[in-house]
């Protein structure tokens, strides 16, 4: 059977191609109600399809949005890309996830097959400074925005979340349980000092503790952000002499690990332990106890980045302060802070 074409469709509707193709492509100029019917008739009685690959090479673009990712399998990074999802949906466009594993040369290798494919724009989550990727961007001239964090080498559109003032949120209420200090779990030793949410989810707690008049010296623990090296951490340190009163994780997957070690010591949380996290993943409120968290308007973020991901204009047109949409964040209330 032969390929049915636009031109088949223009003959059946009585129009021209042009027509039928501002009719699928849903512009640039616009097409009489009645016109557009006869169209869309004719495309759904001759069962055709538009070649998108032809379409791509002669727009330069594709209906894909490109979203990398440190690791989907942490919560907060596959809630994250469903949301990015969701929202590219309501755009009328699709999203292609990859992977970083948190490395340099993956997250390089993300950036020149998706910008390869022509995509509408790419979300980029990134695991940090990188001055590889930044130049891949800058060779593509393409339409970047920084998801949750932006490293400083990066100079694009970011739309990012409080994460210094949520993490003060989290260890202020902690500190008015009473507990004389709340120890931190936060990153590793590649962790980057500037532009990581870790990072600055370890500055808040700072702040909070000098706020308090409290001292951090010996009370920040290195620990990986996921809650199965988190829970290899947690137990070391709660079995200790010095076991904290209080700990606030910087990801609520960290959080995780030692709700875990705790029962497995037979450590009362919140009795014995108060804990808190930051992220609010749906999961924070199954824990036992539901975990105290600090949470963010994710669907919100996510709609911001599809929008301007997919916005025309120069990429850097407007001041770096102009380019960053900041989400504040919102302490969320649970048992494991010792709230009823």
């Amino acid at each position: 059977m032969a390929k049915v074409t636009r031109d088949d469709v223009a003959r059946l509707a009585g129009t021209s191609t042009a027509v039928v193709s501002y009719v699928i492509n849903d512009g640039p100029r616009p097409v009489a109600p009645a016109t557009r019917e006869r169209v869309l008739a004719a495309i759904k009685e001759l069962g055709y399809r538009p070649d998108r690959v032809a379409q791509a090479m002669a727009s330069r673009r594709t209906d894909l949005i490109g979203l990398i990712v440190p690791d989907a399998r942490q919560p907060f990074f596959a809630e994250m890309a469903h949301a990015v999802e969701q929202a590219a949906a309501e755009r009328g466009k699709m999203v292609l996830v990859g992977n970083s594993d948190y490395l340099d040369e993956r997250e390089v290798h993300y950036l020149r097959a998706f910008l390869g494919m022509r995509v509408s724009g790419l979300i980029l989550i990134s695991q940090g400074p990188s001055e590889n990727a930044a130049a891949e961007i800058e060779a593509w001239d393409a339409r970047v925005v920084l998801l949750h964090e932006r490293p400083e080498a990066i100079d694009d559109v970011a739309v990012v979340l409080d994460d210094v003032g949520g993490a003060q949120l989290a260890v202020r209420h902690l500190l008015e349980h009473g507990h004389p200090y709340v120890a931190c779990l936060g990153g590793t030793e590649i962790t980057p000092t500037v532009g990581d949410p870790v990072t600055d989810h370890v500055e808040g707690w700072r702040r909070a503790m000098r706020e308090a008049g409290r001292s951090t010296e010996g009370r920040l623990f290195q620990a990986p952000y996921n809650r199965y090296d988190a829970y290899q951490v947690a137990l070391g340190l709660l079995a200790g002499p010095d076991r904290p009163p209080a700990i606030f994780c910087a990801t609520d997957d960290q959080a995780f690990g030692v709700l875990r070690a705790a029962r497995e010591l037979r450590i009362d949380v919140p009795g014995e332990l108060a804990v808190a996290g930051f992220d609010d993943v749906k999961e924070a409120g199954l824990t036992d106890p539901p975990l105290t968290t600090v949470g963010s308007d994710r669907p919100a973020m996510a709609r911001a980045a599809v929008d301007l991901v997919l916005e025309d204009g120069p990429r850097l047109a407007v001041s770096r302060r102009e380019r960053m949409r900041q989400f504040p964040s919102a302490l969320v209330v649970r048992r494991s802070c010792g709230c009823s």
